[in-house]
């Protein structure tokens, strides 16, 4: 759809519209940040105009529900979490929206008073929140640039879209490839920007969650660990054998060991991975704190330890030699 005259355009839009061409088409600061960069894609990459009023492009039913069979194990996964970030958010007026890697809604969660609400903005099932269709969003930018976002009211591209809060994080497979982004929006006149830093900080604690749900669900039999890691927003997961080889790592995990970025991981054994050095690692303190609480919980029976940790009684033992616990 071509772009409404300009006289058309609310003041506000119009406004708008001319910051964005003006932020894109200059050389200062401001047009060298992170923020320009996504204005600048939208505009020249994407060939989007700010002014544009069109709505959010929808996707058949059909191919809706291809897509989210594509994604249905990690659906059914997500799904406690999104209910417990919408109880949450939801009273505040926010919406809880998941989507895939292009940016499409498979799922939503807001109240029914504000469904309607949402609706008219496109934030339901079905819609696509790509950079290429939306310009400058919260779920598109998540996306193309694959970390946590807050495009707050006039960082949108869109002109139309300058009334929404959107608060995202990326969701990332145990492969190391980017399957989702998770998002909280919000339409309220009222809605600060001190209260966004809390919803993201909410967003990225619950997307952290479903990925580690899903990559614990693919190493079903693997012993998973978890890094002591200075690294708040991502999650750190390596999955290990019986036999003590690392054999899946979390995208966070691949990139601080130094593992293949995506695709299956070379089986490694884990001590050439954690490390000795003269003390223990932050994954040596993990996995022997869960080895202690183990032994403690079945009074000191190592076969039943064994049984709780999903490993073999002969692997216990030689973890807890090499990790220096007494029974």
């Amino acid at each position: 759809m071509p772009p409404r005259p300009w006289r058309c355009v609310m003041r506000q839009e119009r406004e708008h519209a001319e910051k964005v061409f003006r932020v894109v088409g200059s050389k200062s600061d401001a047009a060298c940040s992170s923020l320009a960069a996504s204005w600048r894609r939208s505009m020249e990459r994407y060939g989007l105009d700010p002014a544009w009023s069109r709505a959010p492009d929808l996707i058949e039913e059909r191919e809706l529900a291809q897509r989210r069979d594509e994604l249905g194990r990690l659906i059914d996964l997500a799904a406690p979490k999104l209910d417990q970030l919408f109880g949450l958010v939801g009273a505040s007026g926010c919406g809880v929206l998941l989507t895939n890697e292009a940016g499409i809604v498979l799922e939503g969660r807001y109240a029914e008073a504000d469904a309607r609400t949402f609706r008219d903005w496109g934030l339901h099932p079905g819609a696509d929140w790509s950079e290429a269709c939306e310009g400058t969003n919260g779920i598109g930018t998540c996306l193309a640039e694959k970390r946590r976002v807050t495009i707050h009211r006039d960082d949108h591209f869109l002109a139309r879209n300058t009334a929404l809060s959107c608060m995202d994080a990326p969701i990332f497979g145990a492969e190391g490839r980017l399957l989702a982004a998770l998002d909280v929006s919000s339409a309220r006149v009222d809605q600060t920007e001190g209260f966004n830093r809390l919803l993201a900080a909410a967003v990225a604690q619950s997307a952290q969650a479903i990925e580690a749900c899903n990559f614990k669900s693919a190493f079903p039999g693997a012993r998973i660990i978890t890094a002591d890691t200075a690294d708040v927003d991502a999650a750190v997961l390596l999955a290990v054998d019986g036999d003590d080889l690392v054999i899946g790592a979390t995208r966070a995990a691949r990139r601080i060991f130094g593992l293949e970025p995506t695709g299956p991981i070379k089986p490694r054994p884990a001590v050439d991975i954690f490390g000795r050095g003269d003390g223990p690692t932050g994954f040596e303190k993990a996995e022997r704190a869960a080895i202690v609480r183990a032994i403690a919980r079945t009074d000191g029976n190592v076969s039943q330890a064994a049984r709780a940790l999903g490993i073999g009684r002969a692997t216990l033992y030689r973890r807890m030699r090499q990790l220096n616990i007494d029974r």
